[in-house]
């Protein structure tokens, strides 16, 4: 028995819109194997909203809302153009761990200070921060796409995935290719988030990500744990942001969304 595409169910009252699937140029050396995602055809003024409205019917079409952005001065890339990898399957994440991923991450930016490094941090990866504590995950996402969207035009993507955290490996985006070239270890790291910080993936631009987060740390010290596992994850929001881990901590003491960025 043929099985169905994950798109045959597209919910009706989307806007136009088209299924994107990865281009061979930039697919190589794999093959592509049909669409990856749908998304919109123009970015689109409530945006949000929508994304509210997928994201609650999200269990029953099996299809996950992304706020997505383009690059700066090329509307087309990567999502239009199909600038994607074919998508991992998610047994590929399964095979991961956030405490194994962000500890490779964390030796390959932090100096081992037994080579005598003076930079601050150095060391051993310190491990996974404890889990926070806050409300409603749902509303959370909710309010925070509200927000995006009440801020600019996006365009709205639909990925075939059961949880925000795989649908950035499912959908083929290469976003941190500086940092990994493995989506599927990006996706290890936001599983472990859904799961301690009640994170839940907002948008996705061509170097980006935004969460909102529903039990982000609430003292300093539990701040800075996570801003090791920041740090680890996405170097580029730290050394080219405030520059100070301290600083980066205390912006995220109550903060309900986070957001990351790779050069």
């Amino acid at each position: 028995m043929r099985r169905e595409s994950p798109f045959e169910a597209l919910p009706e009252y989307l806007p136009p819109g088209r299924l994107v699937t990865p281009q061979r140029s930039f697919a190589r050396p794999a093959r592509p194997t049909g669409p990856a995602l749908w998304v919109s055809d123009e970015p689109l003024p409530d945006a949000g909203t929508r994304w509210i409205e997928l994201f609650a019917q999200h269990e029953r079409t099996g299809l996950y809302p992304l706020l997505l952005d383009t690059l700066r001065g090329d509307p087309g890339r990567p999502w239009h153009d199909g600038e994607l990898k074919p998508p991992t399957p998610a047994g590929a994440i399964d095979m991961l761990t956030a405490e194994g991923v962000l500890r490779r991450f964390w030796d390959s930016v932090v100096p081992d200070s037994e080579d005598g490094a003076e930079e601050e941090p150095s060391g051993p990866w310190p491990g996974l921060a404890p889990p926070g504590v806050g409300g409603p995950d749902a509303d959370t996402a909710a309010a925070f796409a509200e927000s995006l969207g009440a801020s600019r035009h996006w365009l709205l993507g639909l990925v075939p995935a059961t949880r925000g955290a795989d649908s950035v490996t499912l959908c083929g985006w290469s976003g941190p290719i500086n940092h990994t070239n493995h989506t599927q270890e990006i996706s290890a790291v936001l599983r472990s988030w859904e799961e301690r910080f009640g994170a839940r993936v907002v948008s996705v631009g061509f170097d980006t990500l935004q969460l909102s987060v529903a039990a982000p740390p609430r003292t300093f010290e539990h701040a800075l744990q996570v801003t090791a596992e920041h740090l680890a994850f996405c170097p580029d929001n730290i050394w080219q942001g405030c520059g100070d881990l301290e600083m980066y901590a205390d912006g995220l003491l109550d903060e309900d969304s986070w957001s990351f960025w790779w050069d």
